[in-house]
């Protein structure tokens, strides 16, 4: 257990594989003073139990943010490229600044000033990290709400962007939305 002046930063992402919609990153530095139960990989999690751990996170946490980088900047940089950017952004965001920033995946973001250290599968190791893909999670799914009202032809709350049979079938009755990654080869090829 790390000492309270050693605080570790968990950074994850969500949304690297829809076809719509920003790739948002989430950076949380929870308090070793008050552990919170029941932290994993938010895909293991209904979406109640996310709900109130994101309340939980919010209120417990030393530090949290959230950062995303636009659908432009993916169709710009590339999914991967965009995916460190907004995570870097989430850490450079926190209003404390972590010793460590342990970041979910193998691959780490652009913070030279940092000590990075990427944690394959991180998610279901690291209560940090658990509680950044928690964060980034419930912060994208409430995004997809929003692009549905905005577009309801295309069912973004069933399907969060992700390229299910029905978001496929609706992106070829309806043509490619503005907030559609035009990068991805299900939308590029409708172009």
């Amino acid at each position: 257990m790390a000492d309270s002046s050693f605080l570790i930063a968990g950074v994850d992402e969500a949304g690297r594989g829809p076809l719509a919609g920003s790739v948002v990153a989430a950076a949380v530095i929870l308090d070793p003073q008050q552990p919170i139960a029941g932290l994993t990989d938010s895909k293991k999690l209904n979406e109640k139990k996310r709900i109130a751990l994101e309340v939980e996170i919010q209120q417990r946490a030393l530090s949290f943010a959230v950062a995303e980088a636009t659908v432009e900047e993916i169709d710009d940089i590339n999914i991967l490229h965009a995916s460190m950017l907004a995570m870097r952004r989430a850490v450079l965001a926190l209003d404390v600044r972590p010793q460590l920033v342990q970041v979910d995946g193998n691959r780490e973001p652009d913070l030279p000033d940092y000590q990075v250290e990427a944690i394959v599968k991180g998610d279901l190791t690291e209560a940090c990290i658990s509680a950044a893909s928690i964060l980034a999670k419930q912060y994208r799914d409430r995004q997809m709400l929003e692009l549905d009202q905005q577009y309801p032809e295309y069912q973004f709350a069933r399907h969060k962007g992700y390229p299910t049979k029905l978001h496929r079938e609706l992106l070829q009755q309806h043509g490619v939305s503005p907030v559609h990654r035009r990068s991805f080869r299900p939308v590029f090829e409708l172009l």
